[in-house]
């Protein structure tokens, strides 16, 4: 009996000595590599593209992939299920999610990776990591845009105001900024879009003083282009961008985007003014 347990005591022993079984790699196919972009029809939608390039002959299917960072919320996977062959660059779309700001000051960019599940000449799918080269300036820009305009909004908010009017061949209206938390907020200007012109009553616009609630600047819209395609076209038409300063602080852009009952009286007002109604 003795005899008995001690070899089963052994058995354990030799079993909890064993080498533990290789994890699958998750290093990418050789010749296989990616890098982010972004197209301007991509940015209102926040969108990014995954911009992968296969320097070799065999064929790497993509089912799908994600961006993993902590400088944005990581979102689920993305299904694109596309079969690569050699390609000197192919943009598989993909969201990234909100920025992880601080509530003061600006964060700095953190290392990326894309996280895909693969399968290279037909074979079993893995999952496959591909490191951004750090720091990407794409992703910089991104969250240092992204956190500016949370800084401006934990403030205040700025909206365009309900009343438009027309006048001497311009839609003529107000910028309205509503107190929302702590700090003294400065609009230094308005910007225009790929279809309005901005013309602000004066510069520095307006201040919103710590102990007001409430602020409203005087701005004129005019039509930037009157072609058919602009309109047909029209992306970006309606992200203004605003720029402010927080107490005196280094002024950060803010994209205001008008109600969607404005943008359609806008876009009826400016075929109007361009002789392009029907």
């Amino acid at each position: 009996m003795k005899r008995l347990s001690l070899s089963l005591a052994t058995a354990v022993l030799l079993a909890g000595c064993a080498a533990p079984a290789p994890r699958p790699s998750t290093d990418p196919p050789p010749g296989v590599s990616v890098s982010l972009a972004q197209w301007r029809s991509d940015e209102p939608v926040h969108r990014l593209q995954i911009a992968v390039r296969n320097a070799t002959d065999t064929p790497v299917h993509f089912a799908d992939v994600r961006l993993v960072t902590a400088s944005f919320r990581t979102l689920p996977p993305q299904k694109v299920d596309t079969t690569l062959g050699r390609t000197e660059r192919t943009d598989l779309p993909t969201p990234y999610g909100a920025a992880n700001c601080l509530p003061r000051g600006l964060p700095q960019v953190r290392p990326a990776t894309v996280v895909a599940h693969l399968s290279t000449g037909g074979g079993p799918p893995r999952e496959v990591v591909f490191r951004v080269p750090h720091p990407d300036p794409l992703l910089a820009r991104l969250l240092r845009d992204e956190c500016s305009e949370y800084l401006v909004k934990q403030a205040a908010d700025i909206a365009f105001g309900p009343e438009w009017t027309e006048s001497d061949g311009a839609m003529r209206g107000e910028l309205v900024l509503t107190r929302r938390g702590q700090g003294r907020v400065t609009l230094t200007d308005v910007g225009g879009t790929t279809h309005y012109n901005v013309t602000p009553g004066h510069r520095p616009l307006g201040t919103l003083e710590p102990g007001a609630q409430r602020l409203e600047v005087r701005v004129a819209l005019t039509p930037g282009r009157c072609d058919p395609h602009a309109f047909a076209e029209a992306k970006k038409a309606f992200l203004f961008p605003v720029r402010a300063s927080l107490d005196g602080g280094e002024a950060r852009v803010v994209i205001v985007v008008p109600p969607r009952p404005l943008q359609e009286r806008l876009i009826w007002w400016a075929e109007k003014v361009c002789g392009l109604g029907g």
